[in-house]
């Protein structure tokens, strides 16, 4: 299905929870019992007030909270599918501080509530794709990053926005001792157009209330024309450079994993095709999906890559 904004909407056209507690899995069995165990290593889960609808909006169907708590990586915490739901409880989200460093005009620690001190939240329902060929459609809350760097003024001579993810090992049992995959702190960085672009946005909830811990709590990046490990979770620092960043994938296995990560079914991980994707909850006899470039967000993103190689400069 190609990719749509939404056009005419209205602050109720954002999902009410009425209608996300009824969705596909949420539909069956003892129901309190169900949204229990999908939200398993939440934070609060309050409301988020004043949520706008976006026209960034894709109008495909969301998937359940089920799927998008219960399914995803955050290697912090596990590198199964279910790991973050069942280990992230332990992390504390609250105080919650990002450093702000490099080349800016305002430089600091921020704290949380002063990162979205002002910001106008929206609901923006789009579509993520994983290296590993899988997708959803998830309806995030949040701001675009560009309203946060425009607040904290990049010097002239950004030309990358570096991003940390915290570190603490009491809490993400994935960052102890023999179990440690990767070389901690999750690293991940942009180039400036790409953060100011109005797609690209700082998420601090789905489903119109807080961010759950094993999505990425308190405030994940979330850039949808990218494989998902592109959009770093649980932020603690952000730091504006002229040099393209080290980024944790790609100093991992720089053959598998570019800096620029674009969604592009033309070009296949070296262990599988990109060409198509299986959609989480679609069901054990649903056909795979055929990949769009940049994730369907092509008349959005593409001027941004004009004249370069997206073979090469993966």
């Amino acid at each position: 299905m190609a990719y749509r904004f939404k056009t005419d909407l209205k602050h109720s056209d954002v999902t009410p929870k009425s209608v996300w507690l009824n969705r596909r899995s949420l539909v069956f069995g003892a129901g309190g019992a169900v949204i229990a165990g999908s939200i398993a290593g939440s934070a609060s889960g309050a409301p988020i007030p004043d949520i706008q609808p976006s026209a960034f909006s894709t109008d495909e169907e969301p998937n359940s909270l089920e799927d998008i708590t219960s399914y995803n990586n955050f290697y912090e915490f596990g590198t199964g599918k279910d790991d973050p739901k069942d280990n992230a409880s332990a992390l504390t989200t609250s105080p919650w501080t990002i450093k702000v460093d490099g080349d800016v005009g305002k430089p600091g620690d921020y704290a949380y509530e002063d990162v979205i001190k002002g910001m106008t939240m929206e609901e923006r329902i789009y579509r993520l794709r994983c290296v590993e060929a899988w997708s959803m459609i998830i309806p995030w809350v949040g701001f675009p990053l560009a309203d946060f760097l425009a607040r904290v003024e990049p010097g002239s001579g950004a030309k990358y926005v570096a991003f940390e993810t915290l570190v603490r090992p009491e809490e993400m049992v994935g960052q102890r001792g023999g179990r440690r995959l990767l070389d901690w702190p999750y690293r991940e960085g942009l180039r400036l157009d790409e953060a100011m672009h109005p797609l690209t946005i700082l998420a601090v909830g789905l489903y119109g209330e807080d961010m759950p811990n094993q999505n990425g709590a308190p405030i994940r990046l979330v850039v949808p024309w990218k494989y998902g490990f592109k959009s770093i979770k649980s932020i603690v620092r952000i730091s504006l450079t002229s040099e393209m960043p080290e980024t944790t994938w790609n100093m991992q296995a720089p053959r598998e994993y570019g800096f620029y990560s674009n969604v592009n079914p033309e070009v296949d991980h070296p262990r599988w095709s990109q060409a198509t994707e299986r959609r989480i909850g679609a069901g054990l006899f649903a056909r795979r999906m055929d990949t769009m470039m940049f994730n369907g967000y092509g008349d959005e993103v593409a001027d941004m890559y004009a004249g370069m190689d997206l073979a090469t400069n993966y």
